[in-house]
């Protein structure tokens, strides 16, 4: 196992432990959630016995393998917790996400539940965004070209990720992705609002004020808890 397996298994475990029973939670996506899925059917071997909203179909599938009931993100039913995972996190507790590729379901269903319960490696603790991974701006295709121009205007000409094939990313909604390096900023606050205002840009990957609680595991094992336990 590796020191980043044995890191996620550590903050997995916290978090799968603050979950109670017969309740409705969120699972956003990528290997952080996973993590936390067979940390939840570890706990309850017959059968986890929760109901999950879930961000990507790759969390869908696992979450049904454990006995997970998946519901749709209606409202209907409250969000105990929204537990997901982050590419980076900052000392105020400010997010990265969309390395995966979800990070608009991600952010809807933050938004849904109140905020995320964040499982990371310690790793992922950084002095600011940006220094590990650059900064995922999701795009509607028509245009998209003039749009990576605004974004590159605003931060630095930006790269549209490609999948394993050498084709273009899709995500969950059929958009395209752009990664975009992300340098010192004074105001996180106000790029999100000018990224927000560019026609063409669906989200973006800051997740600003959503983190309830980060989850912090460290290859020995151990974790440390950022935030307030939900």
């Amino acid at each position: 196992m590796s020191d980043d397996e044995r890191s996620r298994l550590a903050a997995a475990e916290v978090a799968a432990g603050w979950v109670q029973p017969d309740t409705t939670i969120g699972l956003g996506s990528g290997r952080g959630v996973r993590a936390v899925i067979a940390a939840l059917a570890a706990r309850w071997p017959g059968g986890v016995p929760l109901r999950a909203a879930v961000a990507s179909r790759s969390s869908d599938a696992a979450a049904r393998d454990v006995g997970i009931e998946i519901v749709s993100l209606s409202g209907a039913a409250p969000l105990a917790m929204v537990i997901d995972g982050a590419d980076e996190v900052d000392p105020d507790l400010q997010l990265l996400k969309g390395g995966g590729g979800a990070l608009l379901h991600e952010k809807v269903l933050a938004d849904a539940g109140g905020g995320i319960v964040v499982v990371a490696e310690s790793v992922k603790h950084v002095a600011r965004l940006g220094l590990r991974y650059p900064l995922p701006v999701e795009v509607v295709r028509f245009g998209w070209e003039i749009t990576a121009r605004r974004v590159g205007d605003l931060l630095a000409p930006p790269v549209l990720r490609a999948d394993a094939g050498g084709e273009p990313f899709v995500t969950e909604e059929g958009h395209l992705l752009l990664d975009t390096p992300l340098g010192p900023v004074d105001d996180l606050h106000a790029l999100a609002a000018a990224l927000s205002a560019i026609p063409g840009v669906v989200e973006h990957g800051l997740f600003l004020g959503m983190a309830r609680a980060v989850v912090l595991g460290a290859p020995d094992g151990t974790a440390e808890i950022l935030g307030t336990r939900p």
